[in-house]
């Protein structure tokens, strides 16, 4: 199973009144819970050989603490860009280049913002709204949940 296919098994789980879903397959078992908050969390992926997870695949799918998400204090007017997957999020495209975005940077809407790592897949996350990045919520390297907020922006 890919990443892509889990992505849209935790989206249906989202948008309906399914509140678990159990997939057992030979390699692995996945299982997705609903919250009674509608958030989805998705259980870590339980392979039939443990010494092919990864320290790096661990990680991904190890919750995030809650000082990875620091509340605003004031977002009325500002907007937020959200993981749309679990994995590892970093700032710069390779190690050794500038940052994508930094406080401060006008985005439009399609510009890279973050890379996620996601199961040694590397994908560019894009802006999808415009405006002015005010605030970056998460730290480089750092493990980041399904739907998690990551940066604060200002519409344009």
């Amino acid at each position: 199973m890919d990443l892509k296919h889990i992505q849209d098994l935790v989206k249906m789980v989202n948008k309906s009144n399914i509140s678990e879903l159990t997939i057992e397959e030979k390699e692995f078992k996945i299982t997705i819970k609903q919250k009674e908050d509608k958030y989805v969390t998705a259980a870590p992926v339980q392979l039939a050989q443990p010494a092919i997870m990864t320290p790096a695949a661990q990680q991904a799918f190890a919750p995030a603490s809650a000082a990875a998400a620091p509340e605003a204090k004031s977002t009325d007017n500002l907007l937020t860009i959200k993981s749309p997957m679990i994995g590892t999020f970093y700032r710069k495209a390779a190690p050794g280049n500038p940052n994508l975005v930094d406080e401060g940077d006008e985005v439009r809407s399609g510009t890279p913002v973050c890379i996620i790592e996601a199961m040694k897949l590397f994908n560019e996350i894009e802006s999808e709204i415009s405006g002015r990045i005010v605030k970056v919520l998460v730290e480089d390297s750092t493990p980041v949940e399904y739907d998690q907020p990551l940066f604060l922006v200002e519409p344009a």
